[in-house]
């Protein structure tokens, strides 16, 4: 296996439009990195530029310890998987799976062997003799994978694998391909759209949206620290709650003055206090994901008056979606004494999970 070193890499197409602007980040040796962000936002276009698939107009690639910007694909020592299986029809599991050593020159006795290799990696051994028209999408997707795993490439570069799939089948599928990255040790670099397929699946993550990286991190520090208003709305279901208002300063600390006349005290912890001091008087976004905001304030300070609009019990936790003055704000708790539509009611939140960012950048404060 290699790593994957970008620096400053950028496509700029003929018409002006910049589909990846300066990516610079390393996939380390055996490591599971996931591109993710939002349709258009040049993930896709990030990993084909590593395949050799898009030309690269500036920066450097390297794979390994090579320099690989001129390089054609086919020297590259990568394997692709994409949404669509591609796979030949009229061919069974065990010729789709060789079809490329064979095109590659490698004789009989090391197809078979790497053919047999895969299909017990991938628990394909007695679908070998099948046709793709006799197989599960679930089934299709492990051979699209095992066509990939028989060239034992240096790095594998997986283009959104699992969209195509049902949701239950993408659940099992997630497990398979972490147990395959742990048990090949491989470097792998997966694009997706699905911040949950991102968050249960990468080791990092990063999070792009047109065409420039936003943060890149582990899924945790993602979720707890993000570093602007996109990476904190894009990661995590249901997203975080935005209470905007004027920051106010005060005999009785900082609090959040917000549109409806509503002033929210604030707790932040003395790092966060000492940033927020600076933007005293300007406009403030504070963030709460669903869990830490609670009815009743049991669980910190009260302030926050709201109506429930719909109470959504998900079996395991309920989620209630409440109107709070001009906005929205939905919590999620465990699915017992849930209020009813229409009721009233006080909200708390846990002062030390508050997330603040400042309302014309979007960049993340303290």
């Amino acid at each position: 296996m290699a790593s994957v070193e970008l620096d400053k890499l950028r496509k700029v197409y003929p018409n002006g439009y910049v589909g990846v602007a300066d990516a610079s980040f390393e996939v380390a040796d055996g490591e599971l990195l996931v591109l993710v962000g939002p349709s258009g936002c040049g993930k896709s276009t990030l990993l084909r530029m590593v395949a050799g698939l898009e030309t690269i107009t500036s920066g450097t690639l390297k794979i390994g310890d090579r320099v690989v910007n001129d390089v054609a694909p086919k020297d590259r020592d990568i394997a692709m998987v994409f949404q669509s299986y591609a796979l030949y029809p009229h061919m069974t599991v065990a010729e789709n799976l060789a079809f490329g050593l064979k095109l590659r020159g490698h004789d009989k006795a090391s197809i078979a062997g790497r053919v047999a290799e895969a299909a017990k990696t991938l628990e394909l051994d007695e679908l070998l003799d099948r046709k793709p028209g006799a197989l599960s999408g679930g089934q299709r997707q492990r051979v699209a994978l095992g066509r990939a795993l028989v060239r034992k490439p240096q790095v594998f570069l997986l283009d959104e694998p699992l969209s195509n799939l049902d949701a239950k089948l993408r659940m099992s599928m997630r497990v398979e391909i972490a147990r395959l990255h742990r048990q090949l040790g491989a470097t792998m670099v997966y694009v997706t759209h699905d911040q949950i397929e991102a968050m249960t699946l990468g080791q990092r993550i990063v999070v792009l949206d047109k065409g420039r990286i936003q943060q890149i991190d582990t899924p945790m520090a993602l979720y707890e620290k993000p570093a602007n208003l996109f990476v904190a709305t894009f990661l995590g279901s249901p997203k975080m709650n935005l209470l905007d208002g004027e920051l106010r300063a005060g005999d009785e600390g900082l609090r959040l003055r917000m549109g409806d006349g509503v002033e929210l005290p604030l707790s932040p912890d003395e790092a966060t206090r000492t940033a927020l001091q600076a933007v005293v008087g300007k406009r403030l976004t504070m963030g709460l994901r669903p869990e830490d905001l609670r009815i009743d304030g049991k669980t910190g300070a009260a302030g926050l008056a709201a109506q429930v609009e719909a109470v959504e019990p998900v079996g395991n936790e309920a989620f209630v979606n409440l109107r709070c003055g001009e906005g929205e704000i939905i919590l999620r708790q465990p699915p017992h004494e849930l209020p009813s539509p229409g009721d009233v009611v006080q909200l708390g939140h846990v002062p030390a999970r508050a997330h603040f960012f400042d309302s014309e950048t979007g960049a993340r404060l303290g």
